[in-house]
């Protein structure tokens, strides 16, 4: 935003499903790319990773059906994640000017809630500690989740007239 122009509302929808969206995509990528590449764990099993919050250990054993929920939580868990962000905006509009900072303290918020209060109160089984998936996984927080939504929510508030 330029210095004589006063920071902008984003629009909610763009913000909330176009970053909704970028989410879903960059962070099930981050997941299922470091996971193929460390164990060479199959996309559908990722999926149903997710499904196990819900389900437990039988979603690994549910096929397609528990691939499709795990799909469906993780554009839900992505959708929220962007509804957050565009009513913090709301709350505090100086998130709009700094994306890069904003989104990047958004990410660690992100993962310290999902590793700390979702992961643990969820059916899924906790899995032992690697450094690599940490790294991944805490990096990709920051760089493919706080601050894709960070921008979008950015880019929105500029297009508005």
């Amino acid at each position: 935003m330029s210095v004589d122009r006063p920071t902008q509302r984003p629009r909610a929808f763009e913000t909330i499903v176009g970053g909704g969206a970028a989410v879903a995509v960059l962070d099930i990528a981050n997941a299922m790319t470091f996971w193929g590449l460390y164990r060479g764990t199959r996309p559908h099993v990722i999926l149903q990773s997710i499904a196990a919050g819900l389900l437990g250990q039988d979603a690994f054993t549910g096929g397609a059906p528990t691939a499709l929920l795990g799909a469906f939580l993780h554009v839900f868990i992505a959708t929220s994640v962007a509804t957050v962000y565009y009513l913090a905006c709301l709350a505090g509009p100086a998130l709009i000017d700094r994306p890069a900072v904003a989104g990047g303290a958004y990410g660690v918020g992100v993962y310290l809630v999902m590793n700390f209060i979702v992961l643990p109160l969820s059916n899924a089984r906790q899995v032992p500690f690697r450094w690599g998936w940490f790294l991944a996984n805490f990096i990709g927080h920051i760089v493919l989740i706080g601050m894709p939504v960070a921008f979008i929510a950015r880019w929105s508030a500029a297009r508005r007239p």
